[in-house]
């Protein structure tokens, strides 16, 4: 039996609108034989057909696609045993870059000057007569703001914040939506407009209007009628707009106010107006991971405090909306607030909000009555409710996050590493919000370069990120300094000098541009994402050796530039002050140089690129030899010790292989002497155990996994914390946050994914998976039990199919179980040293321990 799996258009199983011209095919197989490999497959779409051996990202190739069409892609697989299966996909085109038959258009009237708010949203009108039977229709809108759209008083799509956030300057999404069963004969079209991230306060000094003075709407209904004429109805002067409409405020940090007893027939309606943009980026059909609603969360607890507050716990820290249905009488206010923690009188510790409100506020018309914020989200496992009792309202609440399919899985005999690993992926869901943020709940939710960078190849076992990343990149690329460098955040909107420090690069900030596409090369198989980005890695790699290359004899290779222009080792909590994460600059800098420019000559030469690569590989070799010669004393011993110093050069294979080893005991000795507790900030966190499990210290490594004194992964999770913090010590042993002056202006987040980058460790070294190629086509498992762990399970959709594995020691004998997916090879070595290579199918196998 062979069957077809997972057959993806543009990495979507279904729902693709797409304005690529040629869209990418990919799909999974499956059997229940051993041994079963791909023989060919044929792809026929639109009339032309290939036959090809290939699976992953197949390009379409012929003739050119029509916009506004609805196509379907018919596969036929043949496997080396002679069956065959068959399935279909279906895909649309949207307008590929079709004029827009439209005008972007505002409330002409509407002059918005304040600073560090938001905009009050508006909400533009149109009435539409039908006379004829209707065939198809589509909505194709896009806002310079965040929209939402009401046809006859039914929400269009599932969307939240569309268009989506991008460097708007170049890239702007539409987004597609099928109302064709929705339309009548007499309809009415709401599209409610706020400021979002192009006209609203964003980063924390809140800047407003960084793209755009106000508001704008861009949007075309198109109904194709079944005497095949059609018809379409644009933006124009005829739609009507208003700015006194419920939602009277919506903003990221401060919330929403949402005034129920405000209606339509009250609104001040006027004609819109076109709106000149300044700035006229390429609109393509949406090509990343929207927002939607996800998990429903219901409370564990309500309290009721003196003052008659309603604190309710949801039990789980997350970025979402809060979910209330209300008997209410009209006019009574109810207000929410929203916290990550309590204080310890069990009020909501709001302090490290900053300016962030965080608070939704809701005024009731009669009767039973369903609030959910649409135009913001916040970070929180507690909301405070005032205004109304505990019997008038039921209360839930929304995770939100982007349309990620999670492709990994991982458990084992402790409980607190599985805690640990639901952690890393609550933090994920709650900033994979579109862009990959930093945190849910402050002033800030930004695209931190060198948060992704450092936890890409762990977001990508748990997650497909592909649409999420490629997306992403996209405004990587654009954001791009001519000197080089890479903004600290992307899109950058507004986070402007001296943050940014845009004469300069940024190690490990910076290396988001390799790194990111390296990790999800590795995790899909797809060249095109490294051929993408190419020019990108170039231009940052030679900016960082610019900037390296001050100085004489090996020190030309130390990056040595202020440290005051550096993250450093960020957040390491050795050391107490950001100036002191900073000074460290010069081992981590150095060290990304030697990593990113040796990355970047094996893609060099995975594209072709042979000179590069040489050129690439050779400055990667002398900045590993002067790291050693200048850090060190020659025999593997830092002249200046801490952690991250010994981390990186182990774990980017730096040291020469005579004093590996030493250095190696020198890293165990000193995480021995800080009684196994964690020392690495950002760059050398999801190394630390590698450097040890990987050098001869196994057991030193599951030492400090397993270590539940501060800091460390599971003090947190000893502490109840539910998420991943920002800060090794948010909490001490009392539940107080220690956090002092530290020259971060209170910068504690306990739902901030970086230092989850541990969960790549689970699935490479406790399960042992890894790829040998790309996409898993071949893939190791090299499983090293340890810390007193008895069982071990997992898996991991591919592109190929799913890889199950488990392993389980009884007895002293060591068991392992893998299924290994139709046309993939795994190359299996169990805990004796013995190895095994398997083709498709499942297989046991055992050893002694």
């Amino acid at each position: 039996m062979l069957e077809i799996r997972h057959f993806t258009v543009e990495n979507l199983p279904d729902g693709c609108v797409t304005d690529a011209e040629q869209p990418r095919f990919a799909w999974a197989l499956e059997s229940d034989g051993q041994d079963v490999s791909m023989e060919q497959a044929t792809l026929k779409v639109n009339g032309w057909s290939t036959t090809t051996k290939e699976q992953v990202a197949v390009p379409y190739k012929g003739k050119r696609l029509k916009p506004f069409t609805c196509y379907s892609a018919c596969l036929t697989v043949t496997d080396n045993r002679g069956q065959q299966a068959n399935a279909e996909a279906a895909f649309e085109t949207g307008r590929m870059d079709t004029p827009w038959d439209a005008d972007w258009i505002t409330d002409g009237s509407y002059k918005f000057t304040e600073k560090k708010v938001s905009p009050r949203p508006m909400t533009f009108r149109k009435c539409i007569a039908l006379e004829k039977k209707v065939a198809k229709a589509r909505i194709y809108a896009t806002a310079m703001g965040i929209y939402e759209l009401t046809l006859n008083g039914e929400k269009v799509g599932a969307d939240y914040f569309a268009p989506g956030f991008t460097s708007y300057k170049t890239h702007l999404q539409y987004q597609t939506y099928d109302v064709t069963d929705k339309l009548q004969s007499s309809n009415e079209l709401l599209a409610e407009v706020a400021g979002g991230w192009a006209v609203g306060s964003f980063v924390f000094t809140r800047q407003n209007r960084v793209t755009a003075d106000r508001q704008a709407l861009l949007l075309e209904l198109r109904v194709w009628y079944e005497d095949g004429t059609s018809q379409v109805f644009g933006t124009d002067e005829s739609w009507q707009v208003a700015m006194d409409g419920p939602v009277q405020m919506a903003d990221f940090y401060d919330g929403e106010t949402y005034d129920a007893t405000v209606k339509p027939e009250q609104m001040n309606w006027h004609n819109a107006a076109r709106e000149n943009l300044r700035c006229h980026p390429r609109i393509r059909a949406a090509y990343g991971a929207m927002v939607t609603a996800h998990e429903y969360m219901e409370p564990v607890s309500c309290t009721k405090l003196a003052d008659g507050t309603l604190v309710y716990d949801f039990g789980q820290n997350f970025a979402g909306v809060i979910d209330l249905h209300i008997q209410g009488k009209k006019g009574q206010t109810i207000t929410v607030r929203h916290a990550e923690i309590l204080n310890p009188d069990g009020t909501l510790n709001t302090a490290f909000l900053r300016t962030a409100k965080a608070t939704a506020t809701y005024i009731c018309t009669e009767g039973d009555q369903y609030y959910s914020p649409r135009f913001t989200y916040m970070g929180f496992r507690y909301a405070a409710i005032t205004g109304a009792e505990e019997s008038e309202i039921r209360v839930g609440a929304w995770a939100l996050y982007s349309e990620l399919e999670q492709t990994g899985s991982f458990a084992c005999s402790n409980g607190m590493l599985n805690r640990l690993q639901q952690n890393i992926v609550w933090s994920a869901k709650s900033n994979l919000m579109d862009i990959p943020t930093d945190c849910p709940q402050r002033d800030e939710r930004m695209g931190w370069t060198g948060d992704i960078a450092v936890f890409a190849p762990t977001a990508c076992y748990n997650f497909d990120m592909s649409r999420f990343l490629e997306k992403w990149l996209e405004d990587v690329k654009a954001e791009q300094l001519p000197t080089g460098g890479i903004p600290n955040t992307v899109p950058v909107q507004g986070y402007g000098f001296p943050a940014t420090m845009p004469v300069m690069a940024i190690d490990f900030w910076g290396d988001a541009c390799v790194l990111v596409p390296w990790a999800e090369y590795q995790a899909r198989g797809d060249v095109e994402i490294l051929r993408k980005m190419y020019p990108a890695m170039k231009k940052y790699v030679n900016a960082c050796r610019f900037w390296a290359g001050f100085g004489f004899g090996k020190n030309r290779y130390i990056w040595h530039t202020p440290a005051t222009l550096h993250f450093g080792d960020w957040v390491a909590p050795d050391v107490p002050k950001m100036q002191q994460w900073q000074a460290r600059s010069k081992w981590t800098a150095t060290a990304s140089l030697k990593n990113t420019s040796g990355l970047l000559a094996r893609i060099a030469r995975i594209l072709g690129e042979n000179g590069d690569a040489e050129h690439y590989q050779v400055l990667s070799d002398k900045v590993a030899d002067a790291y050693v010669s200048v850090f060190t004393d020659g025999n593997g011993k830092m002249k200046e010790e801490f952690q991250t110093a010994y981390v990186l050069p182990l774990y980017f294979g730096m040291f020469p292989e005579k004093v590996r080893r030493q250095a190696a005991d020198n890293l165990a000795r000193l995480v021995e002497a800080g009684d196994w507790c964690i020392g690495t900030g950002f760059p050398g966190t999801p190394y630390i155990l590698f450097a040890l499990a990987d050098n001869g210290h196994l057991e030193e490594a599951y030492r400090m996994l397993l270590n539940i004194k501060c800091p460390s992964w599971l003090y947190e999770v000893r502490m109840g914390a539910t998420t991943i913090w920002e800060r090794w010590d948010g909490l001490d042993e009392n539940g107080v946050c220690p956090i002092g002056d530290d020259g971060t202006d209170l910068m504690i987040s306990y739902n901030h994914y970086a230092s989850g980058a541990v969960g790549a460790f689970f699935y490479q070294r406790i399960l042992g998976l890894e790829p040998e190629q790309p996409g898993y086509k071949t893939f190791r498992l090299c499983p090293k039990p340890g810390g007193g762990l008895t069982w071990a399970k997992g898996s991991l959709r591919t592109p190929y199919g799913v890889i199950h594995t488990q392993w389980a020691i009884r007895n002293g004998e060591f068991a392992l179980e893998v299924q290994v997916p139709v046309g993939t090879r795994c190359t299996l070595t169990l805990p004796d040293g013995s190895t095994r290579t398997c083709d498709s199918g499942q297989y046991a196998y055992s050893c002694k321990i």
